[in-house]
């Protein structure tokens, strides 16, 4: 069996402000650039046998903390993009209700038959970034691997995994929290959910 500690990557400058932050390469604040500090503070003391994250460098520079003090390299992997929010990319809520208020509704009541206009089918996205998964677990069957993705990504993951209809993610996952830690156990296609959006201070060594 391969466990994943899956993060979501420090906060970003459009999450302070409630935007939603998809493709576009968004900065990470000083807080998340403290997030990320903190993951490699947890990371020295723990037996990792990869990191991966995804391309976007909110992710990238949040995993490499915890890669520098594995002395690992990071695998950068594609398929761990934050799913494409079209044209609900750095708006608020209310910036949506104003420029497709009919299309906002639809997505908040089915998030996943009425994805946001113009942005990815999050089955695809969660299909994708499961692949990713399995194909790790394959080359580390017994691993233990550090993930740094995206937040609507690893909540579409969870649910696929867990069995968890995709349309649900929002109402069962409301929220993970920047750099906060979430483990996952996957063997033979089944997975196990460990722990759940656990904040790393409350997990550092004494």
């Amino acid at each position: 069996m391969t466990t994943f500690v899956l993060v979501r990557h420090g906060e970003t400058a459009w999450h302070a402000e409630n935007r939603y932050a998809g493709r576009t390469d968004v900065p990470l604040t000083e807080l998340g650039r403290r997030q990320a500090a903190a993951l490699g503070t947890w990371a020295a003391g723990q037996r990792l046998d990869a990191v991966l994250c995804s391309p976007l460098s909110r992710a990238r520079l949040t995993a490499e903390p915890a890669a520098t003090a594995l002395g690992l390299t990071p695998w950068v992997d594609e398929r761990l993009y934050e799913v494409d929010f079209g044209r609900g990319d750095g708006l608020t809520r209310a910036e949506m209700a104003e420029a497709f208020p009919e299309e906002l509704a639809a997505f908040l009541a089915d998030p996943v038959t009425h994805h946001l206009p113009g942005g990815e089918d999050p089955v695809a996205a969660a299909d994708r970034a499961i692949e990713c998964l399995e194909e790790v677990a394959r080359k580390l069957p017994d691993g233990r691997v550090l993930v740094v993705a995206h937040s609507t990504l690893l909540r579409l993951v969870l649910c696929k995994l867990l069995g968890i209809p995709l349309a649900h993610y929002r109402r069962v996952f409301p929220g993970l929290e920047n750099g906060a830690l979430t483990e996952l156990r996957l063997r033979g296609g089944e997975a196990s959910l460990l722990r759940l959006n656990a904040p790393v201070h409350l997990v550092l060594p004494s």
